[in-house]
Protein backbone atom coordinates (compact mmCIF):
# COMPACT_ATOMS: atom_id res chain seq x y z
CA UNK A 1 0.00 0.00 0.00
CA UNK A 2 2.43 2.69 1.07
CA UNK A 3 4.52 1.50 -2.12
CA UNK A 4 0.97 2.40 -4.39
CA UNK A 5 1.25 5.68 -2.62
CA UNK A 6 5.16 6.41 -3.68
CA UNK A 7 4.64 5.26 -6.99
CA UNK A 8 1.45 6.97 -7.32
CA UNK A 9 3.30 10.19 -6.23
CA UNK A 10 6.06 9.66 -8.78
CA UNK A 11 4.18 9.30 -11.74
CA UNK A 12 2.28 12.70 -10.97
CA UNK A 13 5.67 14.85 -10.17
CA UNK A 14 6.90 12.80 -13.88
CA UNK A 15 3.78 13.72 -15.89
CA UNK A 16 2.36 16.55 -14.55
CA UNK A 17 4.82 19.11 -12.58
CA UNK A 18 4.24 22.59 -11.57
CA UNK A 19 8.06 23.11 -11.39
CA UNK A 20 8.51 22.40 -15.07
CA UNK A 21 9.25 25.09 -17.43
CA UNK A 22 11.94 27.93 -17.43
CA UNK A 23 12.47 31.23 -15.89
CA UNK A 24 12.47 34.52 -17.60
CA UNK A 25 16.10 35.38 -16.23
CA UNK A 26 17.45 32.42 -14.09
CA UNK A 27 20.55 33.60 -11.88
CA UNK A 28 21.93 29.69 -11.87
CA UNK A 29 21.59 27.17 -14.57
CA UNK A 30 22.74 24.01 -14.93
CA UNK A 31 22.97 20.46 -16.94
CA UNK A 32 22.87 17.07 -16.33
CA UNK A 33 22.73 14.00 -18.26
CA UNK A 34 22.67 10.34 -17.30
CA UNK A 35 24.97 8.98 -20.25
CA UNK A 36 24.12 5.47 -19.09
CA UNK A 37 19.84 6.05 -19.98
CA UNK A 38 19.90 9.46 -21.61
CA UNK A 39 17.94 10.94 -18.94
CA UNK A 40 18.83 14.82 -19.36
CA UNK A 41 17.68 17.50 -16.67
CA UNK A 42 18.13 21.40 -17.24
CA UNK A 43 17.78 23.59 -13.95
CA UNK A 44 17.05 27.00 -13.30
CA UNK A 45 17.60 28.73 -9.77
CA UNK A 46 16.03 32.36 -9.40
CA UNK A 47 17.61 33.99 -6.57
CA UNK A 48 15.30 36.51 -4.41
CA UNK A 49 16.69 39.98 -3.16
CA UNK A 50 17.60 38.33 0.25
CA UNK A 51 19.48 35.26 -1.67
CA UNK A 52 17.33 32.76 -0.98
CA UNK A 53 16.00 30.52 -3.66
CA UNK A 54 13.03 31.99 -5.01
CA UNK A 55 12.03 29.79 -8.11
CA UNK A 56 12.78 26.57 -9.52
CA UNK A 57 12.45 25.17 -13.03
CA UNK A 58 13.56 22.21 -15.07
CA UNK A 59 13.30 20.88 -17.99
CA UNK A 60 14.34 17.39 -19.39
CA UNK A 61 13.54 13.56 -20.58
CA UNK A 62 13.92 10.43 -19.19
CA UNK A 63 12.55 8.10 -17.04
CA UNK A 64 9.37 8.86 -14.33
CA UNK A 65 12.67 8.32 -11.47
CA UNK A 66 15.00 10.58 -13.12
CA UNK A 67 11.63 13.65 -13.58
CA UNK A 68 9.94 13.30 -10.54
CA UNK A 69 13.10 13.03 -9.00
CA UNK A 70 13.75 16.72 -10.58
CA UNK A 71 10.32 17.87 -9.58
CA UNK A 72 10.46 16.89 -5.66
CA UNK A 73 13.63 18.28 -5.64
CA UNK A 74 12.58 21.92 -6.74
CA UNK A 75 9.94 21.56 -4.30
CA UNK A 76 12.13 21.20 -1.47
CA UNK A 77 14.36 23.63 -2.66
CA UNK A 78 12.10 27.09 -2.85
CA UNK A 79 12.43 29.39 0.22
CA UNK A 80 15.98 27.81 1.06
CA UNK A 81 18.99 29.23 1.25
CA UNK A 82 21.89 28.16 -0.86
CA UNK A 83 23.70 27.27 2.22
CA UNK A 84 20.93 25.17 2.77
CA UNK A 85 20.73 23.57 -0.99
CA UNK A 86 24.03 22.65 -0.62
CA UNK A 87 23.60 20.94 2.69
CA UNK A 88 20.74 18.90 1.16
CA UNK A 89 22.87 15.56 0.03
CA UNK A 90 22.89 12.67 -1.67
CA UNK A 91 21.12 10.44 1.05
CA UNK A 92 17.96 12.90 1.57
CA UNK A 93 17.91 13.23 -2.14
CA UNK A 94 17.34 9.29 -2.12
CA UNK A 95 14.99 9.44 1.00
CA UNK A 96 12.65 12.52 -0.67
CA UNK A 97 12.05 9.54 -3.42
CA UNK A 98 10.70 7.48 -1.10
CA UNK A 99 11.29 3.80 -2.30
CA UNK A 100 13.72 1.58 -2.64
CA UNK A 101 15.90 1.69 -5.80
CA UNK A 102 18.71 -0.18 -7.40
CA UNK A 103 22.01 1.32 -7.77
CA UNK A 104 21.31 1.82 -11.64
CA UNK A 105 17.88 3.85 -10.67
CA UNK A 106 19.88 5.71 -8.05
CA UNK A 107 22.00 7.66 -10.57
CA UNK A 108 18.62 8.53 -12.18
CA UNK A 109 17.10 9.83 -8.97
CA UNK A 110 20.37 11.73 -8.29
CA UNK A 111 20.46 12.96 -11.73
CA UNK A 112 18.58 16.68 -10.46
CA UNK A 113 20.78 16.59 -7.24
CA UNK A 114 23.92 16.03 -8.90
CA UNK A 115 22.87 19.17 -11.78
CA UNK A 116 21.73 21.07 -8.79
CA UNK A 117 25.57 20.64 -7.35
CA UNK A 118 26.49 22.03 -10.43
CA UNK A 119 24.37 24.70 -10.41
CA UNK A 120 25.52 26.14 -6.87
CA UNK A 121 29.50 25.35 -8.06
CA UNK A 122 28.84 27.59 -10.85
CA UNK A 123 27.76 30.58 -8.14
CA UNK A 124 30.79 30.14 -5.97
CA UNK A 125 33.50 30.19 -8.51
CA UNK A 126 32.18 33.68 -9.95
CA UNK A 127 34.69 35.58 -8.90
CA UNK A 128 33.01 38.91 -7.13
CA UNK A 129 32.79 42.45 -8.88
CA UNK A 130 36.25 44.35 -8.02
CA UNK A 131 36.76 47.85 -7.55
CA UNK A 132 38.60 49.32 -10.51
CA UNK A 133 42.26 48.78 -9.69
CA UNK A 134 45.29 49.60 -12.27
CA UNK A 135 46.90 46.94 -13.44
CA UNK A 136 50.28 46.15 -12.47
CA UNK A 137 53.58 46.92 -14.46
CA UNK A 138 54.74 44.45 -16.86
CA UNK A 139 58.15 44.77 -15.48
CA UNK A 140 57.38 43.75 -11.83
Amino acid sequence: MVDDFYREEILDHSQSSPYRGRLDRPDLVADGVNPLCGDRIHLELGLAPDGTIGAVRFDGSGCAISQASASMLAEQLEGKSADEARRFDRQAMLDLLGIPLTPARQKCCLLAWKTLQKALESASSTPAPTADVPAPCPRH
